[in-house]
């Protein structure tokens, strides 16, 4: 089955709208050749003056013909915003479409994959490779049209006049066209996909960066603290040097040649009037003095041509690269979990297929337990939890709900059974009601009023201007990163799934805050199996039981008090929690 080319696809994008494109290609080319008459009427007040001078006064003509060179000039360009109008009304059709059927896909996609995939990288995808499509069909390709008509009238205008003369003016181009084709093709394609992987490790990086800002801020580390991102710009920093360069000489020779057009008009002329200039010649060689630079204009246009389909096509691939991921499979036949306990069995997974995340897990947590999930930093625990989630399945093992594999759970049900709070729990730019009812889309004031006054949120809606209907993120009203997790957890208090996972969700919590979200954790787990990721060990003593993890494996399992008393990796971390909490910053004192 032959593939469909970029283009098609994109007017399949447009649906009837795709009309609006096609009359946009021909307004724009018919604006083309029109805009080439005005020349022709300029030949004739130049063989107008030509005929009469010295005495201008016999001329006749000229007003006409200047008027009527206006007025084709005007009719072009009105033509040219007609084909744009056309081409924009598709080609925003076209953008908005993409944008949704790429949304669209994504929200049917494991929570893990924009993890995997980079926030950054996707965004850029979401936003400026969809934009690459709207500025191609709204503007290049229409002067892609034009930039066809023009060489077909120009050829007719170069050679009606003086055919010695059209020839000599086509020699540049067929230069222009050869160098340009050593700037085109499979190796500058490949050109284009490097610099867009570099512009998207950039943006991925970038992003990171930014969020970082507070450990940089707090720790009074510089940007070459992100090596990473560092290491994107200076990435970027080569390619674009050594690419450049490599441009250096055919462009050079490229803009040489189209703008010498008029070394080759000069070199006939003295050839041509070396026995005696005739009117004609002259009115001639004027005429293709004036109508050369549009030459130049046009080659350029079409060399631009090639580097816009160069980015459209690389566009496309990477809007494909999102579109081509699949959801995870699903059971043929899908169940309800019975309960909230969760069973996992053997589970181990890696993100890079080299090294295991997670080894050979087993656990069974009992509907309406408490469970923690500690070790050192790299031990898995966010990992299992995201196991759990299915944001993305292991590679061996399986994990339960209620007695039920998760890949026969709908994708639904499992959202509706599992709640999560991270550490930087984000809201959007709405209202507090809208931020909370994300939990629970058709609650009403009143229920999304009792939630937030569970999750101890009653001084931030007081101090908001419009109290719920406050939009956050407008007009300086901004909230502080505990007041953001209590709205969050007001979320899912609303929601009320059976499954609450809390990773790391105060770990930049002030004290006040964290006294209030520790109240707000209270009314959100009551009746409920929570699982909690934390550092704080503090914070995890009361749990039912403690699983500890260490390189990806399962180290130790108990109560606090049991592992304490085991003498293990819980037990040394707890000394070595034990004592941080006693540190004090010791003042000096001068004698």
């Amino acid at each position: 089955m032959k593939k469909k080319s970029n283009l098609s696809r994109l007017m399949e994008y447009a649906g009837t709208y795709r009309y609006l494109t096609y009359s946009s290609w021909i307004l724009s080319a018919l604006s083309a050749l029109i805009a080439l008459v005005p020349f022709w009427y300029l030949w004739k007040i130049v063989k107008e003056v030509l005929e009469v001078m010295p005495d201008f006064s016999q001329a006749r003509d000229l007003t006409h013909n200047g008027w009527m060179a206006v007025l084709f000039a005007v009719l072009s360009m009105l033509i040219y915003i007609g084909g744009l109008m056309c081409s924009h009304l598709a080609a925003f059709r076209v953008q908005a479409n993409l944008r949704k059927e790429m949304t669209h896909h994504i929200v049917s996609l494991p929570l893990g994959f924009a993890e995997d995939f980079g926030s950054g990288k996707l965004r850029k995808i979401i936003n400026e490779s969809s934009a690459a499509t709207e500025t191609f069909l709204a503007h290049q390709l229409p002067d892609r049209y034009a930039a066809i008509a023009t060489p077909v009238g120009l050829l007719v205008l170069l050679l009606a006049f003086d055919w010695r003369l059209g020839l000599l003016s086509l020699v540049p181009v067929a230069l222009g066209f050869l160098i340009m084709m050593s700037m085109t093709g499979a190796k500058m394609r490949q050109k284009m996909k490097e610099y867009q992987d570099a512009l998207d490790d950039m943006s991925n990086e970038a992003v990171e960066y930014v969020r970082g800002i507070p450990v940089v801020k707090t720790f009074g580390q510089t940007v070459f603290s992100f090596k990473r991102f560092k290491d994107s710009i200076d990435r970027y920093s080569t390619w674009a040097i050594a690419y450049t360069k490599d441009l250096r000489l055919p462009m050079m020779f490229y803009t040489t040649a189209i703008n010498s057009v008029f070394a080759f008009l000069i070199a006939a002329a003295l050839i041509v009037t070396a026995d005696g200039v005739t009117q004609e010649f002259l009115l001639n060689l004027i005429f293709y003095i004036i109508i050369t630079p549009v030459i130049s204009l046009t080659l350029t246009k079409i060399m631009m041509q090639s580097e816009n389909i160069m980015i459209v096509d690389d566009a496309m691939a990477r809007m494909d690269s999102v579109l081509r991921l699949r959801p995870l499979p699903q059971g043929r036949t899908l169940k309800k979990p019975e309960d909230s306990s969760i069973t996992i069995e053997n589970v181990t997974y890696s993100y890079d297929g080299e090294k295991n995340a997670l080894e050979d897990i087993s656990l069974e947590i009992k509907a309406g337990q408490t469970v923690a999930f500690v070790g050192p930093s790299g031990g898995g625990k966010t990992t299992l939890a995201n196991i759990i989630s299915r944001f993305f399945d292991p590679q061996k093992g399986r994990v339960r709900i209620g007695g039920v594999d998760v890949k026969d759970i709908h994708r639904h049900q499992l959202m509706e059974t599992v709640s999560f709070v991270f550490q930087n729990s984000r809201l959007i730019k709405a209202s507090v009601l809208e931020n909370v009812r994300l939990g629970k889309p058709g609650a009403s004031r009143e229920e999304v009023m009792e939630a937030l006054k569970q999750a101890q949120c009653g001084d931030i809606i007081e101090k908001l201007p419009h109290g719920i209907d406050t939009v956050i993120g407008t007009k300086g009203i901004y909230l502080s990163g505990g007041e953001q997790q209590r709205i969050a957890i007001a979320r899912v208090l609303l929601k009320d799934a059976p499954i609450l996972i809390l990773d790391e969700a105060t770990a930049f919590a002030d004290p006040d805050n964290e006294a209030r979200v520790q109240q707000a954790f209270s009314q959100a787990s009551r009746g409920k199996t929570v699982i909690m990721i934390a550092h704080r060990l503090s914070t995890v003593t009361n749990a039912d039981c403690i699983y500890v993890l260490e390189e990806g494996r399962l180290a130790e399992q108990g109560t606090s008090g049991e592992l304490i008393e085991k003498n293990g990796l819980f037990s040394r971390m707890w000394k070595d929690y034990q004592a941080s909490v006693q540190w004090k910053v010791a003042k000096e004192v001068q004698s």
